[in-house]
């Protein structure tokens, strides 16, 4: 069968499975579940997995669900991958499905990338006879807490266990249309640690500062003084961001200075060797300007995930095969970012590429980012994702 033929099944499949993957988006999209508790998603996964005949795994590092399919003939095992988690944001809008659970929501699309593997994997299901190899649709749980899902499916024996040979992910762009996706080679997300900081001194009264060692301009000088590890510490061409996100002193009131305040942040940039630099760095910098005004700081900087490299082979491929399913006009080439992905973990162990799904509506003049009380996509989208993992397996 050539491709012209293959690539119209695979469409057709899509367009034949479209009003179920809309009722399963919808169905996880109401029933969201944080990081490490995605119990009862995992239980719909397996069932649908199930009830389709598709052999899988479950309890893999956790919540994960590791689904297993076998075209005709040798070939490579290929990772296809997503993730399952939501994130604690109160959902707002009168959409009909709207998030039950108080508090949680998929703002991240969480709900769209299973729905897009599942979608992948019945249409593979489907024309089986047309591809080689095996497959291992990797539905993984926590992709937004550290130590993340991926790190804890790897810890499980997941290499052991399957094999695979090289893998893929996507992830929801809402400033793209739907029906179109993007693509970065090389380094493409950065790594991400937190940051957290104590700094305690003396409190007192407001007034009578002469009694108090005040950790709040402390606390400024920190927070001022870090931005010089990223504007004279760093190599100008390597991308860093220190950032603080909270600042917070328990109790305080207008007249009280406080013995404590707490800094929170994050550090992400793409260099291993830089990254071990700037913890080293920020500890020295926070101690010594705390030490220097008589107060103390605790420095507990948490290493997460490491930078997202995208095989360049593997994505100039991957593009072109993207490009023969959408169209060249629909495929188009992004730069790095420095938000992080878990998927990382994976592009350690094996060549791997994470691409962008668009899902903006077309024509679609305001933009609801991700991590957002309204986010919401194109559901057109999930023919996308689905058709195109499909392809990228078929294609190999």
């Amino acid at each position: 069968m050539n491709s012209d033929t293959i690539i119209h099944e695979i469409k057709s499949q899509a367009e034949k499975l479209f009003p179920k993957m809309v009722e399963i988006r919808r169905h996880l999209h109401m029933n969201p579940e944080l990081s490490y508790e995605e119990k009862e998603t995992s239980r719909y996964v397996s069932s649908l997995l199930k009830e389709n005949g598709i052999p899988h795994d479950t309890g893999i590092g956790g919540y994960g669900i590791v689904a297993k399919l076998e075209g005709t003939g040798e070939g490579p095992t290929i990772l296809l991958r997503a993730d399952m988690d939501a994130l604690p944001i109160q959902e707002e809008g009168d959409k009909a499905y709207l998030s039950k659970v108080p508090g949680v929501m998929h703002a991240c699309g969480h709900d769209a990338h299973t729905t897009s593997l599942l979608g992948s994997l019945l249409i593979l299901n489907q024309i089986r006879k047309n591809w080689r190899g095996k497959v291992i649709g990797v539905f993984q749980p926590a992709e937004e807490q550290c130590p993340g899902g991926a790190k804890m499916m790897l810890e499980d024996g997941l290499m052991e266990k399957y094999k695979p040979s090289l893998a893929y992910g996507q992830h929801v762009h809402p400033p793209l249309e739907s029906g179109k996706v993007a693509f970065i080679s090389g380094e493409a997300m950065a790594s991400a640690d937190e940051i957290h900081l104590t700094i305690k001194g003396r409190g007192g009264h407001a007034a009578l500062v002469k009694d108090c060692i005040d950790p709040i301009p402390i606390a400024a000088q920190i927070i001022q003084a870090a931005q010089l590890i990223v504007s004279r510490q760093s190599d100008p061409f390597l991308a860093t961001v220190v950032s603080i996100g909270n600042i917070s002193t328990p109790g305080g009131a207008s007249n009280v200075i406080p013995s404590v305040v707490k800094l929170t942040g994050t550090i992400r940039t793409f260099d291993e060797e830089w990254r071990a630099e700037i913890h080293e760095n920020l500890r020295r910098l926070c101690t010594h300007i705390a030490a220097a005004h008589g107060a103390s700081c605790e420095v507990d900087i948490r290493k997460g995930y490491p930078s997202l490299y995208n095989n360049p082979e593997l994505t100039v491929k991957s593009k072109k095969k993207a490009q023969i399913l959408l169209g060249e006009e629909n495929v188009i080439d992004m730069g790095a970012r420095m938000t992080a992905e878990d998927f990382s973990y994976f592009a350690r162990e094996m060549p791997a590429c994470f691409y962008r799904l668009g899902t903006a509506s077309p024509g679609q003049k305001k933009i609801t980012p991700i991590h957002t009380p309204l986010f919401d996509i194109d559901e057109n989208a999930l023919k996308t994702g689905s058709m195109l993992m499909a392809w990228m397996v078929v294609s190999t």
